[in-house]
């Protein structure tokens, strides 16, 4: 079956990616431009904009990189045909951990428990100082971009190697790569969102947050995957590989991470509501008033409610048109669901908006999205040494 379907990047794929890419790199740089001129005006606002849109872009990198791993573990057809759109967004890192060092110049800005003043007459803060300094905060991140970045070198490595070598070795490597980078990415997730999201509140603590996170990153990666893999289905190779039925699975593992995400989202509202513990319910008080409660309340009905009655659907999910709608429509609700994560930690319970909140998503994500498509086209869309290539091809054929 492989000999009689083209698998290679046609160049006229490869000349509209690098359009693409000079258009999201332009948007991005002009965003930021803006931006920076904002950061000389109000920094705070600047800062803390930035931080929740890198949170994002950190979730889809990461959760893409999850999915090829996962990939790698598990075999079956639904995964081959993203493999390589994962791969690319993983070859990102070393852009996002240049992208960091802004967040680490304006950690003051951020975090009450990088100022002395504040920790000297905080009890709560003077025990956790330990853990929460700047030293060992960026330590850790240190820590964590250079486990990110091995995992990403050597699950790109191994995989272009098996697209000349075929599948041994190389495959066996890429799944011994994959069962520990698995390990590694739920530690390093875990106190990631302690670090950058949680400690925004250092009295506040949750033992579902690593878990919640890592959900929605699934959920983000997902989305954007299946976008990204139904914009190119009329396109070389796609058009002649992508089949309804790889849709349909991938679209059913969006329904899972839907409910996986509400499912760890209302049991950390429920425990927490019904403790009413001093230390844990003001966090959610702060998000249920003052404006905030609306986003709550769309974060319920349109990031889970809609998605996954939609996603029932068995048409919906074999309909590349209506799939990236649902798919767009996540996306945008993940973008919010992270603001509303991070902004009211900030503004006390009193909702607002800043224009930084619109142009630094346009920033960042346009040299990301630009990033990723110079990526893109460096390695075939499809990995044409995996083990399952076969099975992907015939999948939704016979």
């Amino acid at each position: 079956m492989t000999a009689h379907i083209p698998l290679d990047t046609p160049p006229a794929l490869v000349e509209e990616i690098a359009r693409w890419r000079n258009r999201l790199l332009l948007i991005g740089l002009v965003a930021l431009a803006a931006c920076a001129v904002g950061a000389f005006f109000n920094p705070d606002q600047f800062f803390r904009s930035y931080l929740w849109v890198y949170v994002f872009l950190i979730g889809v990198t990461m959760g893409s990189m999850a999915f090829a791993m996962l990939q790698y573990l598990t075999g079956g057809a639904w995964g081959v045909v993203i493999v390589r759109l994962c791969e690319s967004a993983a070859r990102t890192m070393p852009l996002l951990a240049v992208l960091f060092i802004p967040l680490a110049f304006g950690i003051p800005r951020l975090y009450v428990w990088s100022h002395h003043g504040a920790v000297a007459a905080d009890h709560v803060l003077a025990h956790k100082s330990t853990y929460l300094n700047i030293p060992f905060f960026l330590g850790r991140a240190a820590f964590y971009f250079a486990g990110w970045g091995l995992l990403a070198w050597f699950l790109n490595k191994w995989s272009a190697r098996q697209d000349g070598t075929g599948t041994s070795p190389a495959y066996r490597h890429l799944r011994t790569v994959s069962a520990g980078g698995l390990l590694f990415y739920g530690y390093s997730v875990t106190f990631m969102c302690i670090d950058w999201v949680m400690s925004i509140d250092p009295h506040w603590f949750s033992t579902i947050f690593g878990m919640l996170f890592i959900a929605g990153q699934g959920l983000s990666a997902l989305a954007f995957l299946i976008t990204l893999l139904i914009l190119l289905s009329n396109r070389p190779p796609f058009s002649a590989v992508l089949t309804h039925r790889h849709i349909h699975d991938l679209g059913k593992l969006l329904l899972a991470f839907v409910m996986l995400w509400a499912y760890l989202a209302f049991s950390q509202f429920l425990i927490i509501w019904a403790g009413n513990l001093p230390d844990e319910i003001p966090w959610y008080m702060e998000r249920l008033r003052g404006g905030w409660q609306y986003i709550g309340l769309a974060l319920v009905f349109v990031h889970f409610a809609l998605p996954f009655a939609l996603l029932l659907s068995r048409d919906l999910k074999r309909d590349y048109r209506l799939l990236t709608y649902v798919a767009v429509l996540i996306i945008l609700m993940r973008l919010v669901d992270i603001y509303w994560l991070v902004a009211p930690g900030f503004r006390k319970g009193q909702f607002g908006v800043s224009w930084m909140d619109f142009l630094v998503p346009a920033g960042l994500g346009g040299l990301w999205l630009a990033a990723f498509a110079w990526q893109l086209p460096r390695r075939a869309l499809l990995p044409l040494g995996d083990p399952h290539l076969e099975e992907a091809l015939e999948h939704g054929r016979e």
